[in-house]
This record gives structure tokens, C-alpha cells and sequence, in this order.
């Protein structure tokens, strides 16, 4: 049993005995309600018609108050969903209240991501309160068709509107989603969501590729020939455009589709990406710790009724560490950053026949322009970004 877990047991039980391990610096919190299941996402989240937000608050503060054994001070904390805006403010009260109870939230990039139609003031000031300093609003677009495309119900207006809010309250620093290669949307679509989106005077921008997802009803309705998929060459114009037109503006590209202004990138994600260590809260939400990885029961009845020694719910997905496991993840998401990777660190406990194999492909990325070395580091050039989860894919297959 030294590398499994107990079917009924969690890892954050195991990792609570373990003594003297640094505690994790990051902490995600999924909040799972939304007002409508957009149909192109797999994130979990549902229409609650039962109005369980107080159960699930409830619920909540009790898993957190399992987890500061397991923390340091919290570099970064991150909110997402679903809609975490959807909760109502006394909620959030609590919530807030409490995280700052069990957590030195001192130093944190605290981000909460927000729908549109669900900023108001009061709401916003409630966060600024306790320690929000960042907001990530989900705009996708500000064309009303693709909008409707997409399915989301929010007026391209209230972006605008969301981002003054969050000034107005003392949120210093917010970043706003688009979404890309929508079906029907022309370049010229395209670059008026770019100008919108610079308008704005945001610091951060996340540019995402229109994914079609499996098991999601998006993906059903291009199965069943409703609409079709943007073109490949069109789809890569249209990332080309964003790096352009952000680049031009002061937001650089330090990761394949995430955009800042110097200083301004997100904290939270960079753990992710680097392989940091990170606690996990909320059904469906995803940590890594120690080698570990795990996530929590995607369902909301389980969560609230099932729970284990420190307040744990049900984990699914659980691995334990593993080296190579390890290795493939460190290139898997470091090659998706402009900063790229360190072979040595990627090559952390593999063999050296491991070793001699990855270091071979990165200097055959190298001689094809798709890669160079500098600082002991490897980085992928913009046409190796473009390709960044095969070559991630190729190496992978080395191990």
C-alpha cells in the first residue's frame, strides 16, 4: 500500500501524516453553479434547481478547514467554475471569512472568475473586501451572433461594464477570455473582438482556440452536421492576428493562448503550467501535491454527503507520484510556455537512455527552427508553438 490509496481514503488524508514536506503555495476552489450549461463546455457545472449554494458553503469552509496542514502562505488562490459570481454576496461573506481564517492569504494573487451578467456592486465590493485582487471575466466574444453560437446570454456591453465595476470596487487587475475559430466568424469578426478587447485597458488576455470537446453537446451538433468547424489555416491567421494585434499593445504571449503586460501574468496559472504544488477544493476540482494527483468527485450530491476524516470528499483519478508520469507532465505544459523548459529538471529521476532520447529530440527541434537553447533552457519559437501539444506529444512518447 506504500504508493496506492485506500479506495475510501483520500490522498490529502496520507499527505496530512507526512511531517516536515513544504506546504503547497497555490489553492483552486470549484464552484460548481452556473445559469446555463454552455454547450461547448466540459468544465462540471450544472443549473441547480434545488438552491443548494448555503449547503454548499457549508460544505465548502468544511473540506477547507482540512487543507491548512497541507499549505503554506498562499502565493496564489483561484475561484473557478462554473460561476463563482453566481453565489450570492452574504456567501461570499462567509466564504471569504473564513478562507482568511485558516489561510495567510497575505501575499496572494486572489482571482475570481465572473460572468458578465452577474457583476454588480455590491458583490464587487464584497470580494475587494476580502482580498480579491483579480478578475477573470468569461466575454468570448462581443458579437451577439457568436455569442449565441457559443450559447452565452450575456450582453457584450456588460463586459465593459464588469470591468469598471471591478475598477470602481479597488479590484486592481483583471483579465477578460475570447474565444476564437467560432463557426461562421470571419477574420474581420475576429479583429473588431481584438480592438473591443484592447479598448478595455486590461493587463491580461486569454485567447483560446474554439475546442470541441467530447461528450458535450457542441461537439454532438458538429457531429450531427448543424454547423461546421472554422477552417485549420483560418483558426491559425487567427491566432497569428492575436499575437500581433496584442503584441502591438504591450500584452505579450508568455503561454500558447495568455497574453500580459509585463508583471501581469497570471500567477495561478504559471504554478499549473510550472508544476507547482497546488490544493484543491470543491467537487470536481483538481490538485497535485508531492507527486501526487487527484480530483474530487464530479458531482454535487456526493460532495455534500460523503466525507472523509478531515472533511474530505470522495477523490477519483488518484495517481501517485510517478518519475516518468512526472517528466511527461513537466514537458507536456512547460513547452506551452514562452519561458520553455529546463532539460535538467525535466529529466529529474528518468535514466540516462531517457535522458540521451529527449535530449537527441531537442536538438533535432533545434536544427528544424522549431525550438532554440538559451540560458539552458529550451523554447519553443512561435512555429513551434503552433505546434506545441504534438511536440510535447512526440516527447512524451521518449519516455
Amino acid at each position: 500500500m506504500a504508493g496506492q490509496c485506500r479506495p475510501d481514503e483520500h490522498p490529502i488524508d496520507r499527505l496530512r501524516a507526512q511531517r516536515g514536506a513544504a506546504g503547497a503555495a497555490s489553492l483552486y476552489v470549484h464552484v460548481p453553479f452556473c445559469a446555463h450549461k454552455c454547450h461547448y463546455c466540459d468544465f462540471y457545472s450544472l443549473v441547480d434547481t434545488r438552491d443548494r449554494q448555503d449547503a454548499f458553503i457549508d460544505r465548502l469552509i468544511e473540506e477547507l478547514g482540512g487543507l491548512p496542514p497541507l499549505a503554506g502562505p498562499l502565493a496564489t488562490v483561484f475561484v473557478g467554475g462554473g460561476t463563482p459570481t453566481l453565489l450570492r454576496p452574504d456567501l461570499w461573506r462567509r466564504l471569504l471569512a473564513a478562507m482568511h481564517d485558516r489561510f495567510d492569504l497575505a501575499s496572494a494573487e486572489f482571482t475570481v472568475e465572473c460572468n458578465p451578467e452577474t457583476a454588480s456592486p455590491d458583490l464587487f465590493a464584497v470580494l475587494a473586501a476580502g482580498g480579491v485582487n483579480r478578475i477573470s471575466i468569461g466575454a468570448q466574444s462581443f458579437d451577439e451572433r457568436h455569442l449565441r453560437t457559443l450559447e452565452r446570454r450575456h450582453d457584450p456591453a456588460n463586459v465593459e461594464r464588469s470591468i469598471r465595476l471591478a475598477r470602481d470596487a479597488g479590484i486592481a487587475r483583471q483579465s477578460v477570455d475570447l474565444i476564437f475559430a467560432i463557426p461562421g466568424q470571419t477574420m474581420d469578426d475576429w479583429r473588431r473582438d481584438l480592438g473591443r478587447l484592447l479598448d478595455l485597458g486590461v493587463t491580461h488576455a486569454s485567447c483560446y482556440a474554439l475546442t470541441y470537446e467530447p461528450n458535450t453537446a457542441m461537439t454532438a451538433r458538429l457531429g450531427r452536421g448543424e454547423f461546421e468547424s472554422a477552417d485549420d489555416d483560418l483558426e491559425a491567421d487567427m491566432l497569428q492576428a492575436a499575437i500581433d494585434r496584442l503584441g502591438a499593445a504591450g500584452l505579450q504571449r508568455y503561454e500558447v493562448s495568455n497574453f500580459a503586460a509585463p508583471g501581469h501574468e497570471c500567477r495561478h496559472n504559471l504554478a499549473y503550467w510550472r508544476q507547482d504544488d497546488w490544493l484543491a477544493a470543491g467537487p470536481s476540482a483538481s490538485g497535485h501535491l508531492r507527486g501526487w494527483r487527484w480530483k474530487n468527485a464530479p458531482r454535487l450530491d456526493t460532495y455534500l454527503a460523503r466525507r472523509g476524516p478531515h472533511g474530505t470528499p470522495p477523490a477519483v483519478d488518484v495517481e501517485p507520484p510517478d518519475a516518468n508520469r512526472a517528466a511527461a507532465e513537466r514537458l507536456m505544459t512547460g513547452l506551452r510556455l514562452r519561458e520553455g523548459i529546463d532539460p535538467a529538471w525535466i529529466a529529474t529521476d528518468l535514466d540516462q537512455p531517457a535522458r540521451e532520447r529527449l535530449d537527441a529530440a531537442y536538438d533535432a527541434l533545434v536544427r528544424d527552427d522549431l525550438a532554440q537553447r538559451a540560458g539552458g533552457r529550451v523554447m519553443l519559437k512561435d512555429a513551434g508553438l503552433l505546434r506545441a501539444d504534438g511536440i510535447a506529444a512526440d516527447l512524451m512518447a521518449l519516455l
